[in-house]
């Protein structure tokens, strides 16, 4: 055996917005569905049975991340419905909930990649908003009622000698719509239904905050890393009350969510269109796929002998032995001829398989395996 160090990727957040359901695009999505559901030849991977006037389609086995660059308007839910179906997938999820006011990064699980979503959930990431200021609105955000106003703004000289109080470990109230539970209801909800809502202040981490641009005395272009569990709607609130006005959020993108960054986006479009090449013999989808390990780039990397990743396939354990075995304990990721086997914990001289990968049908192609 032989311990290979993995690529490194950035720690630490959860959701940063509500996944409130809207309509407003599914009516340009049809429903969740961008293609319309017909009967095509047998290399097209949507094309399914024929069962009265409907198609059913067969769902099949496809496993990596799709990194969707999601356009505003679209809920996070309603994202990972059009991918399981453009790729035809039984299982997806989505490591991360973005607004549907917001663009950007969410990556999209498919197949055995879902076993690995905590692990992208729980990594850095970046975003880039916008804060008017002048106003306080119940959701943080473009969206919600107004609250509260002010005539003030803040100068440039004020914004900046600010920032560093909003820099490291930081006291948040998370904003009142929100996914946070409050007595087994989410708090959003709770505040749909007229209800108050206080949410309780606890630690976030926000690694850079910068001021970008400052296009006019209304509003203010920032950037921010942060840590799992940062709200950036909350950001900008706290602020404008500490600057002496109010402010919300009227834009918001994120370019980085764990080791996905924009590099790896791919618009919506893009997909439609890749599907359709691929439905013509003229592509693969799996030109779209990252492998399910990208999620693992910041855990060691062990290799196997074919023997001990048999056992590791049963679920038994391996014990560890010979001058290469690793010295080190905690978490790795298993791999036998370079190909992804499970998760496992290292301790006590030998190797326990936690969460196993079945890796057969649909898989990222080669050239992916690459990162840019």
């Amino acid at each position: 055996m032989m311990m290979d160090p993995a690529h490194g990727t950035i720690a630490s957040e959860e959701p940063d917005t509500r996944d409130v359901q809207k309509n407003s695009f599914a009516d340009a999505v049809g429903n969740g569905m961008p293609h319309q559901e017909t009967r095509r030849v047998n290399n097209d991977p949507r094309a399914g049975k024929q069962k009265g006037n409907q198609v059913r389609r067969d769902r099949r086995d496809v496993h990596g991340w799709v990194v969707l660059d999601k356009p505003i308007g679209m809920t996070s839910t309603q994202a990972v419905a059009v991918l399981k179906r453009l790729f035809n997938a039984k299982r997806a999820g989505h490591a991360g909930t973005l607004d549907p006011l917001a663009s950007g990064g969410l990556p999209i699980a498919l197949g055995e990649a879902t076993k690995t979503v905590p692990f992208v959930m729980d990594g850095r990431k970046r975003y880039r908003f916008t804060v008017c200021w002048g106003e306080e609105r119940d959701t943080d955000d473009i969206e919600g009622q107004v609250t509260a106003t002010s005539d003030q703004r803040p100068t440039r000289e004020a914004i900046l000698a600010l920032l560093p109080r909003f820099t490291g470990v930081i006291e948040q109230v998370p904003p009142r719509y929100s996914a946070i539970k409050v007595q087994g209801e989410r708090a959003y909800d709770l505040a749909r239904d007229g209800e108050v809502v206080e949410l309780a202040p606890r630690p976030v981490e926000i690694h850079h905050l910068t001021l970008v641009d400052q296009p006019d005395n209304d509003r203010a272009v920032f950037e921010a890393e942060c840590g799992k569990g940062t709200y950036v709607r909350a950001l900008a609130r706290d602020m404008g009350r500490i600057l002496g006005t109010f402010g919300h959020i009227c834009a918001l993108r994120r370019t980085l969510v764990g080791p996905f960054s924009e590099n790896d986006m791919i618009p919506l479009d893009q997909l439609e269109a890749l599907c359709d090449r691929a439905a013509s013999g003229e592509g693969s989808l799996a030109d779209a796929l990252m492998p399910v390990e990208t999620a693992l780039d910041d855990i060691p990397a062990l290799a196997v002998t074919r023997a001990d990743a048999a056992r590791l396939h049963r679920g038994q354990a391996v014990l560890l032995r010979g001058r290469d075995a690793p010295t080190s304990s905690g978490t790795v990721y298993v791999t036998v001829a370079g190909r992804l086997l499970a998760l496992a914990e290292v301790g006590n001289g030998e190797i326990i398989p936690k969460r196993v990968f079945n890796l057969t049908g649909l898989t990222a192609s080669t050239g992916r395996n690459e990162r840019n």
